[in-house]
């Protein structure tokens, strides 16, 4: 396998071969080190692709099993966790999230309920102490610390993108509920049974399997002098409190900690499994995961709104589901306004579209400068839609 042309391997219907093609194009076009794209389409695996190098160094081929930290990718895994509760009766979307975390109604927060945590709208994007990342690493004290916290603005009203706070939150209400970890949950309830390769933190019997992150290119000074006049306090406090890139995610007390909202690792194929939970109304391998009704639930629009903390760099209105981000007009997820999904931090996407029987994963290690939709992942949605 050269650098300038790296060997595609897997499977791809005759029917997506734009997929194949714009995953290529990903490789020889938009400089990709090493990714993994995977389709399935009412139950059937229809695309299954993989390429290039799993370290920066390029001396290791990216495999059918390569695992990679897919960063935000990870927050609709941790959103199912809260739906399966919600789906049993456990957990109630519209109670105060103080019925289960009494802590949390200190600071004026004690009508915060849990679809506010599930849709960005708590106003606790970020911690407004300084936060260490060992101490970002300990559940007990950043969960303790954002249960103390005044929210940045009054909850319910906009959405302000909780970056990482979001896994606290919501993980923090999961454990009240289960008596387990996001991690934990997730394993015990639909990875494990379901056979997906995909988990919250890195086990330590898999870190041989995981790619290495490469951060992109950093900005000039005055172009982060500029980013940062633009930003407020509150998109501060969850962009860069603490400031964490690929050379913590690839450490191993990123790997070892619980990070429900950044940390997940996975393969494309797993990641194509857990949103097609979604895309196929809660059923996975003919085992039901969520009701239709429940499924249905997690795309319940809670309002469009130029985002607090990323309406600047998206330079557009978007709308949150409850724990998930809508296609729109944006057409972030398909040309389906109805569709939707996650982008994890440089590149990574999962994609789920009922109506299309639709479900998509897409990571790789090369992180790209964008927000959301990296041109690489656009090209794969693209091609998709255009193969449908």
């Amino acid at each position: 396998m050269s650098e300038q042309d790296p060997q595609v391997h897997g499977r791809c219907d005759d029917r997506f071969a734009a997929v194949r093609a714009a995953f290529e194009e990903n490789f020889r076009d938009r400089d990709e080190l090493g990714a993994a794209v995977t389709v399935v389409v009412r139950g059937e695996t229809v695309v299954d692709l993989w390429g290039g190098w799993a370290d920066r160094a390029r001396t290791r081929s990216w495999e059918r099993d390569t695992l990679v930290n897919v960063w935000s990718t990870t927050k609709g895994a941790t959103a199912l966790c809260a739906h399966i509760l919600a789906d049993r009766g456990l957990l109630d979307l519209d109670a105060p999230v103080s019925a289960y975390w009494p802590e949390f109604a200190a600071a004026g927060k004690e009508k915060v309920l849990v679809r506010h945590l599930l849709s960005h709208r708590a106003g606790l994007a970020g911690l407004r102490e300084p936060h260490s990342f060992a101490e970002f690493c300990d559940w007990e004290l950043t969960t303790g610390r954002l249960a103390a916290t005044e929210p940045w603005w009054e909850p319910g009203t906009q959405s302000g993108y909780h970056a990482f706070t979001y896994g606290f939150l919501v993980g923090e209400v999961v454990r009240r509920v289960s008596g387990l970890l996001p991690s934990a949950f997730l394993e015990r309830e639909v990875t494990g049974p379901l056979g997906i390769d995909f988990s919250i933190g890195l086990p330590e019997k898999d870190t041989g399997r995981a790619a290495e992150l490469v951060h992109p290119p950093a900005a000039s000074s005055s172009e982060q002098a500029a980013i940062f006049a633009q930003l407020t306090p509150a998109a501060i406090a969850a962009l860069a409190n603490p400031i964490v890139g690929a050379a913590e995610a690839n450490s191993r007390e990123w790997r070892a900690a619980e990070i429900p909202a950044a940390n997940g690792h996975g393969t494309a194929r797993g990641v194509a499994a857990l949103y097609d939970v979604f895309a196929g109304r809660g059923v996975q391998d003919g085992h039901r995961v969520l009701s239709p009704e429940a499924a249905e639930r997690v795309r319940e629009g809670q309002g469009g709104c130029r985002d607090l903390v990323l309406g600047i760099g998206l330079g557009v209105d978007t709308e949150l589901g409850l724990g998930l981000w809508l296609s729109g007009a944006n057409n972030a997820y398909g040309p389906n306004p109805r569709a939707f999904g996650h982008d994890g931090f440089g590149g990574s996407c999962g994609l789920a579209d009922p109506e299309a029987g639709v479900a998509l994963g897409y990571v790789m290690n090369r992180m790209g400068p964008h927000i959301a939709n990296d041109p690489r992942k656009m090209a794969l949605v693209d091609a998709l839609y255009s193969a449908l």
